[in-house]
């Protein structure tokens, strides 16, 4: 009890006081707290149970064989400019069945024409792979190869793709690491159909896919 109390008090960041045995306002407020909490936590399982099975899902989707469900890792690119001007590239990360919004990067792209997307996906996945790859190739072991994603998505179809599988060959790595999302009919959500850089066909996920 008391290695809990304490760390209660680091967590709010004051002292805690504890009561035993409440009796009428006190425990009123006492039994509202624990129905909150289970509540709460109800809901934080249910989440969590989606989230597993949207993994699940994709990973079936893609048939992809995961040693560990728990790391598995996607990393994924998209391109954006305003008038074809200040190019940027931006990286997210879905790990442990969750968005890692602490490992977002954002990638500035120079000296390359105004609005040209392919140049801008092929610069950087050079930056964000390049000496990854390196450390890999040499053979420096499970600590580099860890951090190598799952799956690399990247925003657009067979063109997109196409840099990307460049890239890649060029870098020495997995081919079947890389799908593309290409838009569909109409740029409408649910739509999308997967483009893989390793030559299988095309996968529409259809709207009632969890993945």
């Amino acid at each position: 009890a008391d290695s809990l109390i304490e760390a209660l008090a680091q967590h709010a960041g004051t002292r805690v006081r504890t009561v035993h045995q409440p009796r009428e306002q006190r425990r009123i407020w006492l039994d509202m707290a624990i129905k909150g909490a289970g509540i709460a936590l109800a809901r934080l399982l249910a989440e969590e149970g989606s989230q597993r099975e949207r993994t699940r899902a994709l990973a079936e989707a893609l048939d992809l064989d995961l040693p560990d469900p728990q790391r598995f890792r996607i990393e994924c690119f998209d391109i954006s400019h305003t008038a074809g001007e200040a190019t940027q590239a931006s990286c997210v990360v879905y790990e442990d069945h969750r968005m890692q919004n602490g490992q977002y990067r954002r990638f500035n792209i120079q000296a390359i024409t105004g609005g040209d997307d392919y140049a801008a996906m092929r610069q950087v996945l050079t930056r964000r792979y390049a000496k990854l790859a390196e450390l890999v190739n040499q053979g420096e072991g499970a600590s580099a190869q860890a951090r190598l994603p799952d799956l690399v998505l990247v925003d657009g179809g067979r063109g997109q793709v196409s840099v990307a599988r460049e890239v890649f060959e060029e870098l020495g790595l997995d081919l079947s690491l890389i799908v593309g999302v290409e838009k569909g009919e109409g740029r409408k959500v649910g739509l999308e159909e997967l483009v893989f850089a390793d030559g299988r066909p095309k996968v529409s996920l259809g709207h009632d896919s969890a993945a």
